[in-house]
């Protein structure tokens, strides 16, 4: 195809203000397509009419010229335009009325004046725009639902002025692959900011002022891949930053402001092949920060200052079994410990250039089995016996290509290259290294008191020493140091170096590892790391308060305390351990909630529940008393009683309740005469009749109440009338003028529960007055019952054998037994042949003393 362009200017108006007009003839043949054409460097003002081939120009330059707008009608004539490039023009806005639809495919509005754009600028090229570079503008602001491209895959931004990004900004770019928004001033990137761009692969920010990076801004970046965030003031990731954006396979932090690599910088991020940091200020490697890069490859921490990591950490790069490449120029690094690469099977390329390093420890690039480059350039190397292995090492692995290394100690050696010494030349006369003799020593104090670690390292060398502490491997900036030396050996050939750090007023933030570094100019020597726990004593925020509770209820304590270290809650009852409701499995504690549960409460579960708050500092312990009321009860069946006229008559109503319920006793419904032959005991659990009569004979009512309420129980007494010993003739006269038959006085039982056990005494004394010829009167004198003679009293209110039981004390917390003391009495009985015969109580009461 031929096509002519004929170029005139003319020129109009005054010479001091000209216009120029740009006329172009053009002749060209219809029937061509595809035509590409440059206009580039010409002074137009609009977008030129190039007549009838405009349907057919596919690609159309324009750069450098004067155009101002961007007209719908210019550009309708170009219905194949596919690529458009109106750079270095002088347009200042865009409107939504700017663009017809077209076949656009590529649109360059780069280096223009454009301040502001319309939403909607861009939507009738929705269906075919796949790149659009809007650089170098003067774009402050990126309006709302701006774009609507749903085939945009490239979209620049570079070298605007946009200082902050809304969330939903790039909201109608789903295919977009690349956004850059490189030197913009960027200060802010709020949540939601790249929202929406879920296909996205490369995002560069480089050179902005962004100051942290978090999973706000970064949230549903899934596809990200690059990430570029070099010449930025980050100073900070956040724990979780990498939530959203967990395919990342290179990341760019250098030139930052990061000081410190946390164990959760980049957790997440297993996909990650390149991590560049380098050019920040990292003095601060956690010991698990890179642990879960399992796929990287190359890590950049070029020009920082990690020379703590490499010198005195055990494997700060463990995790990283796929690293190929770790460069370490330039970061003060001055020895190399053993263990410093433990876990870097795999790396290839080691640059240790541009470091001052003075020692490196035996084998300490051993375990580096495919190691094929080694950087390593220094003039500062301490040339002793522990240095002879490493010149052997690196030209058996021809490495001396790589390395220039000289001594600078001993004197002798200063200024030779390392592979120039012979092996008898690297002697260990001296130490001018320092070398710890004192270590500090871990360490408990409580909160608020003062301490101190000592440190002390000795050399022979008399270069300035300097000292330092740190605490979990950070150093401390302003810490209260007192530091001394002294001549340890004679003739002054050893100088001993002590430092002190003093802690004062120490709080909870004290708490941690300390370690101390001294320094001289052969090296630095690291101490033990001594660890620091500060105690508090425990003190209660809820303290349990004394319960009165029924029983069948559900009883709740509530006992917290506060201490440092956190401290230990326990329950104690009555002084120990031995809870009946863990026993029956109704006791619960929820530490979570500080509540101690008793369910259905019972009798049993009365007592004084001490709760003890302990840690490492001490104890405290508070107490609070479990009252459980019970409405009264009969622990035993009442049961009627029958005796022989004469005879001794107990009633028994064994009660229970608490508070202890109080008895009374009624006969017929009516209250009961108390006489002489009347007796209680056992807190009226026990009525006593003695020498019955026919009259005594009927229904005996034991009531008893508490303020829970009151029960009632009924017992019948019968009483058979018994002539053979009662006749008149076999009664002696009475010794008083009323005229007794029998008295037989029963005095029952006090037994005292002393420390578990029951120490029963229990006094009876009968005194029998008979006025019968055959049965004579002698009276006792008062004699107190053995405490080794047991005594019973039966079941049916007789004295019997021996039958079980007991009675309730006054207070209700276990039962006791209880008696009354009389002179002493001889009691009358038959013998076989029926007669009358006199014994003594003492003798009948292992048979016929039961208390209950």
């Amino acid at each position: 195809m031929q096509i002519n362009f004929n170029f005139g200017m003319t020129l109009f108006g005054s010479s001091a203000n000209p216009m120029y007009i740009l006329l172009i003839d053009i002749k060209a043949d219809s029937s061509f397509f595809n035509i590409n054409r440059k206009l580039n460097n010409n002074e137009l003002e609009i977008i030129p009419n190039l007549g009838p081939v405009s349907t057919n120009i596919t690609l159309l330059s324009l750069t450098s010229n004067k155009i101002v707008n961007i007209l719908f009608e210019h550009l309708k004539p170009f219905q194949s335009l596919e690529t458009l490039d109106l750079s270095n023009n002088n347009i200042s806005e865009l409107k939504m009325s700017s663009f017809p639809s077209l076949q656009l495919k590529y649109l360059y509005i780069n280096s223009n004046r454009i301040t502001s754009m319309e939403p909607g600028t861009f939507d009738n090229l929705s269906s075919t725009l796949q790149v659009l570079k809007l650089n170098r503008n003067k774009i402050s602001a990126i309006p709302q639902k701006m774009f609507k491209l749903s085939h945009l895959q490239h979209l620049e931004l570079n070298r605007n002025k946009i200082k902050k990004i809304d969330g939903l900004t790039f909201q109608g770019l789903p295919a977009l692959k690349s956004l850059k928004l490189q030197r913009n001033g960027v200060t802010r990137l709020m949540d939601g900011a790249f929202w929406g761009l879920t296909n996205m692969e490369v995002l560069r920010l480089d050179h902005n002022n962004l100051t942290e990076v978090t999973k706000g801004w970064l949230y549903g970046l899934l596809m990200l891949q690059q990430l570029h965030l070099s010449q930025n003031a980050v100073s900070r990731i956040s724990p979780d930053a990498w939530e959203f954006c967990q395919k990342l396979s290179e990341l760019d932090l250098t030139f930052n402001h990061l000081a410190r690599l946390d164990d959760s910088s980049f957790v997440g991020l297993s996909l990650l092949v390149g991590l560049y940091i380098g050019n920040n200020k990292v003095n601060y490697i956690a010991d698990c920060a890179f642990r879960g890069l399992s796929s990287l490859q190359t890590l950049d921490l070029k020009n920082n200052e990690i020379s703590w990591t490499i010198e005195d950490m055990n494997g700060a790069f463990s995790g990283l079994d796929k690293l190929r490449k770790l460069i370490l120029q330039g970061n003060r690094i001055r020895s190399i410990t053993k263990k410093a690469f433990s876990g870097l099977d795999a790396l290839e390329h080691l640059d240790l250039s541009n470091n001052a390093i003075m020692s490196v420890q035996g084998n300490a690039f051993l375990q580096m089995k495919k190691l094929k480059e080694l950087q390593l350039n220094t003039s500062s190397l301490l040339c002793d016996c522990q240095l002879k292995w490493l010149p052997q090492w690196l030209s058996e692995n021809n490495f001396q290509s790589f390395v220039n290394a000289s001594c600078a100690h001993p004197q002798l050696l200063k200024g030779r290259s390392i592979f120039a010494v012979s092996l008898d030349g690297f002697v260990c006369d001296d130490f001018p290294k320092p070398q710890i003799t004192v270590q500090p020593e871990t360490q408990s104090a409580i909160k608020g008191s003062n301490l101190s670690f000592v440190c002390s390292a000795a050399s022979s060398s008399d270069s300035p020493m300097t000292f330092a502490w740190k605490k979990d491997n950070e150093l401390l900036h302003d810490a209260e140091m007192e530091n001394y030396a002294h001549l340890r050996a004679q003739g002054g050939e050893v100088m001993e170096y002590t430092t002190i750090l003093r802690l004062r007023n120490v709080e909870f933030s004290n708490e941690g590892k300390y370690q101390c570094v001294i320094s001289n100019h052969f090296g630095s020597s690291y101490s033990v790391k001594a660890k620091l726990t500060v105690n508090m004593l425990p003190s209660f925020t809820k303290i349990p308060m004394d319960l009165t509770i029924r029983a069948g209820a559900m009883a709740r304590l509530e006992c917290a305390a506060v201490g440092h270290p956190v401290p230990q809650i326990a329950w104690q009852k009555d002084g120990g351990t031995d809870f009946p409701a863990a026993r029956k499995r109704r006791m619960h504690v929820m530490p979570e909630d500080d509540v101690f549960f008793i369910v259905d409460v019972k009798i049993e579960d009365t007592g004084v529940y001490s709760c003890t708050a302990q840690n490492t500092a001490g104890s405290i312990s508070a107490n609070a008393t479990l009252t459980v009321l019970e409405t009264p009860s009969f622990l035993r069946p009442l049961l009627d009683r029958t005796v022989t006229k004469g005879e001794t008559a107990v009633l028994q109503c064994i009660a229970g309740g608490s508070p202890p319920p109080r008895l009374n006793w009624t006969k017929d419904d009516s209250p009961l005469v108390v006489t002489e032959r009347h007796f209680f005991a056992a807190g009226n659990q026990l009525l006593i009749i003695v020498d019955t009569d026919v009259d005594d004979a009927g229904k005996y009512t034991c009531e008893m109440s508490n303020t829970l309420g009151t029960e009632r129980g009924n017992i019948r007494l019968n009483v058979i009338p018994t002539p053979t010993c009662d006749s008149p003739q076999n009664i002696a006269p009475s010794l008083d003028d009323d005229g007794w038959a029998t008295v037989g006085i029963v005095i029952i039982a006090v037994v005292c529960c002393v420390v578990g056990t029951s120490l029963v005494w229990v006094v009876i004394i009968y005194h029998t007055r008979r006025r019968s010829e055959d049965c004579s009167i002698t009276n006792t004198d008062e004699t107190n019952l053995p405490a080794d003679i047991p005594s019973y009293l039966s079941s049916q209110g007789t004295l019997a054998e021996r039958q079980d039981g007991y009675g309730s004390s006054e207070n209700g917390s276990h039962h006791q037994f209880f008696t009354s003391s009389m002179e002493g009495y001889f009691l009358q009985q038959r013998d076989s042949n029926g007669r009358c015969k006199m014994l003594s109580t003492f003798s009948m009461l292992p048979e016929y003393l039961q208390l209950v």
